[in-house]
Formats: structure tokens, C-alpha cells, sequence
């Protein structure tokens, strides 16, 4: 009996062999054909190829240029796993998300407060972003549009109130969907803001007339929509059309004429 055994566990590892000695080398031959792909494209890290070839293996459905971009940005682990610390090489230019974290020390050094015409209370921006939201707002007003700020700047200690707030509310795993975890939210930035037309609730602005300006010229101000309605699965928040980044002109029309989001912008031309 144990002979026959014996024999039957042999036939099928000489099988199992038999048929890995097929699988790995066709295996082989397409991760290889995979990283000549993705070596073509400028964002590629050397350092993230067994990430995207693990990654396109589970999404075959996506590109060359979104398996690099996804991974990049740190898509295939969970949101908030493998965080690490932004880098502020141009503080207008600072990259926070459910990855990339500022420390609860950090305040933009030159925040400034909006002038009341343009916002509903004591709300501070960066110098430069203060400044253009101010014009945006100047500009929409001789349109008859009433866009103001409703929320600017916020400590760390702020947003770890708010987030535990709506975490009480609603539990966590649904709070993360709306809510940045403190050390994660562009607020603390100086350089993000909430704007409402005082008439509507701003969880209603892309009802309203300000909303479709915005959509077509805020870019011209250096702001753009920050988590838009078709890329949640990029941003991993929900649509939040009152929600407006400031990152300069030249990038703001970049991002608004290619449609994609300052996460993608920054994995291809900013993360060197």
C-alpha cells in the first residue's frame, strides 16, 4: 500500500514539474515583455517593477501607463499603508494624500487672511493662493456670482478633531471616504479651499451657476477641482465639487485641458 502511494505522490510531482517547467518560462517571457513597456514611459522606478508587474498581473484590464501611474501613486496597497512624509521641494507644489502626510508640526509659514469680501470669516490661505482666490472671487462677482470661502487653513489639530468627529458619526471606514485623517488633509497646506455661493449648502455648489464658472475658470487662477466626480478611485475620496487646490496657473491649465487629477500630475512631472 505504501508503495502504491509512494508511486501515485512521484507521478504527480513529476507532473506538477512537468507543468511549472511550461508555466515559468511563458510567465518568464511576458514579465519581460511587461518591463520593456513600462521602461518606455519617464515616471518608471526601476525600484517599483516587481509592484507593477504583482499589479498588472490583478488588473490586466488597465494600461502600461496606468499600471506605472497607479502604483506610483501607491494604489496597489491599501489607503494609508506605506505612508511617507511629502516632500516640499516648492511648498505650492506639495503632494498630500492618503500616502504622502505632513508632519503635525507644519504650518505654511506665510498665511494670510482672506479679506472679508470674499469669505464668510477669519479664513487664511498662503500669500499666493490668498491672492488669487481673491481675484477669482473679484471676477465671478462682475459675472453676478457670489463664490466665498467657507474653509481655508487648518492645524493638524484641527482636522484630528473634525476626523474624530466623523468618525464618532459615521465610523471610520466611511468617514475616510470624505474626510482626510489628520497629517493628510491639503488644508493643513494653506493652499485648499471650500467655497459655497452663501445661498445653497456647499454640499449643493455644483448646482449652482458659481459651480459651472469655476469648472471653466478657476484653472485661469491657479486653483483646480481637487477630487472630481470621475476619479474617485485615484484620489480615494468622494466628489467634492466646492473643494479647489491652489498649484499655480501653469499647472492648473495643464491638469483642467488633460483631465487629470494633481495626483497623476505629480507622479509623471514633479516626483524626480
Amino acid at each position: 500500500m505504501n508503495k502504491k502511494l509512494l508511486l501515485v505522490y512521484l507521478i504527480i510531482l513529476i507532473i506538477l514539474i512537468i507543468i511549472a517547467q511550461l508555466i515559468i518560462p511563458k510567465q518568464n517571457k511576458e514579465n519581460n515583455l511587461v518591463t520593456e513597456q513600462l521602461k518606455k514611459f519617464s515616471y518608471y522606478k526601476k525600484e517599483n517593477l516587481s509592484r507593477y508587474l504583482s499589479y498588472k498581473q490583478l488588473n490586466n484590464n488597465l494600461s502600461i501607463n496606468e499600471i506605472i501611474t497607479n502604483v506610483n501613486i501607491g494604489l496597489d496597497n491599501p489607503y494609508y499603508t506605506n505612508i511617507k512624509e511629502t516632500t516640499i521641494k516648492d511648498p505650492i507644489l506639495i503632494l498630500v494624500n492618503k500616502y504622502n502626510y505632513l508632519k503635525d508640526n507644519y504650518i505654511p509659514s506665510n498665511l494670510e487672511t482672506i479679506n472679508e469680501k470674499y469669505s464668510t470669516s477669519q479664513l487664511k490661505l498662503v500669500l499666493e493662493a490668498k491672492l488669487a482666490f481673491e481675484q477669482l472671487s473679484e471676477e465671478a462677482s462682475k459675472h453676478n456670482l457670489n463664490i466665498k470661502a467657507m474653509s481655508a487653513y487648518r492645524s493638524y489639530t484641527y482636522q484630528e478633531t473634525l476626523y474624530n468627529r466623523y468618525v464618532q458619526k459615521d465610523g471610520s471606514i466611511k468617514a475616510d471616504t470624505y474626510s482626510a485623517r489628520p497629517g493628510h488633509s491639503e488644508h493643513q497646506t494653506g493652499l485648499a479651499v471650500d467655497v459655497h455661493n452663501t445661498v445653497l449648502p456647499y454640499t449643493s455648489f455644483d448646482k449652482t451657476n458659481e459651480f459651472t464658472w469655476m469648472k471653466e475658470n478657476a484653472h485661469k487662477y491657479g486653483f483646480i477641482l481637487r477630487y472630481p466626480k470621475d476619479k474617485t478611485n485615484i484620489t480615494g475620496y468622494d466628489y467634492e465639487p466646492w473643494h479647489y487646490r491652489y498649484i499655480g496657473i501653469e499647472h492648473a491649465t495643464y491638469i483642467y485641458e488633460n483631465n487629470i487629477t494633481f495626483d497623476e500630475y505629480y507622479i509623471k512631472y514633479l516626483d524626480k
